[in-house]
């Protein structure tokens, strides 16, 4: 049994440190001095119930550095219970000089999100789309960052990155270390060209892009994924033409969870497409990662019970969290997060966590927006 426990873990530590050397290799972007603005975009808004949010959204959307005019926004109400779609119209009165849309969604999957991004591409003017999320606030130079990068490149996708918005607490730290480690492995995924993973609060591609893969066909039975389905496709068919934006102006800032229901039924979304992953390396490295953390949340209990020498179980925790820390320490490098101290107790809990997560993503069902999948 020892022996297996010391294999699972230098597994996982050969990954992580693949990433963590992946994450070196994407480098940082900023905007020229002699920048000059030429893409159009259009910003898809799918929401539901967000009427406490979305203000926050629309204020940025109104504040970014960009042509008014280069910019159009489709807002998709996805049968909300609340005023979402008040707040929205009341915005627009007062911004009209952006050209704004306001969509009811028509559901015709078991994944509402892929039905709504469907449901706008039709009526998209523009050649590049952009989704974000009805809780996110993005940066004024957020479309200045991306055309930068696209006027740089021939990429017609663009994954970008996000970050948690946080109070002073420790279940806000506790998430803000779980995404800087998934942020640095999207970014070291790309970094050693295996990128696999990316996230829909800040994701662009062309138009023409998402007609040539044919959008989400083939995985709108799956709830989630409306980004990482899509980014697995351009992969499979066009690796160059994907990029990742590493820039600090592109980031976009979301909301974490305010309790530990929420946060279950998100992780259990987020974790539930990937089964569904088509490559072998990102099934591999979900695997690893699993298995690692179920070592360390049963050898724990083990240890309780006296069934584990502990100086092995040490030896193997420590390497675990020390490598841990090290992707953590290098994403918030970049995203310049709250400072970072030594989260042992996160360290400690999120082996339970995240084993959880992964046998209800694959045995159980969740709760999001008010509907069971």
């Amino acid at each position: 049994m020892e022996i297996i426990f010391f294999i699972l873990i230098v597994v996982y530590a050969v990954f992580i440190l693949q990433l963590f050397f992946g994450f070196n290799k994407i480098k940082d972007q900023s905007i020229s001095k002699e920048y000059t603005p030429k893409t159009n975009f259009t910003i898809v808004v799918p929401f539901r119930n967000e009427a406490k949010n979305l203000s926050k959204l629309l204020a940025s959307l109104s504040n970014l550095n960009y042509p008014k005019n280069f910019i159009e926004i489709i807002m998709i109400d996805d049968d909300s219970k609340d005023n979402s779609s008040a707040v929205f119209i009341k915005w627009r009165m007062k911004n009209d000089e952006i050209d704004t849309t306001l969509l009811e969604n028509l559901r015709l999957s078991n994944s509402p999100k892929k039905d709504a991004i469907s449901r706008a591409m039709p009526i998209a003017k523009n050649p590049w789309i952009i989704t974000t999320d009805a809780d996110c606030e993005v940066n004024p130079n957020w479309l200045s960052s991306i055309d930068g990068f696209i006027q740089k490149n021939s990429f017609e996708m663009i994954a970008a990155p996000v970050i948690y918005k946080t109070k002073n607490n420790w279940f806000h730290h506790f998430q803000q270390f779980e995404m800087l480690s998934l942020q640095a492995t999207t970014i070291g995924s790309f970094g050693i060209n295996q990128p696999f993973m990316c996230n829909g609060a800040n994701f662009a591609y062309t138009k023409k892009m998402f007609l040539e893969l044919d959008g989400f066909e083939d995985n709108n039975k799956i709830a989630s994924g409306d980004d990482v389905f899509l980014l697995q496709k351009a992969i499979a068919k066009c690796s160059d033409k994907v990029g990742f934006l590493k820039a600090q102006n592109a980031i976009v800032i979301t909301k974490p969870e305010n309790n530990l229901f929420k946060l279950l039924m998100h992780r259990i979304r987020w974790a539930s497409k990937t089964s569904n992953y088509n490559s072998f390396y990102p099934k591999f490295l979900a695997s690893s990662v699993f298995f690692a953390n179920a070592f360390i949340a049963f050898g724990l209990i083990a240890l309780f019970f006296g069934k584990l020498d502990w100086k092995l179980f040490l030896i193997l925790f420590l390497i675990k969290y020390s490598i841990d820390y090290l992707l953590i320490l290098k994403a918030n490098s970049f995203f310049n997060t709250n400072k970072i101290a030594i989260p042992f107790a996160s360290a400690i809990l999120y082996p339970f966590f995240a084993t959880t997560v992964g046998v209800f993503s694959l045995f159980g069902k969740f709760t999001w927006k008010g509907r069971r999948f």
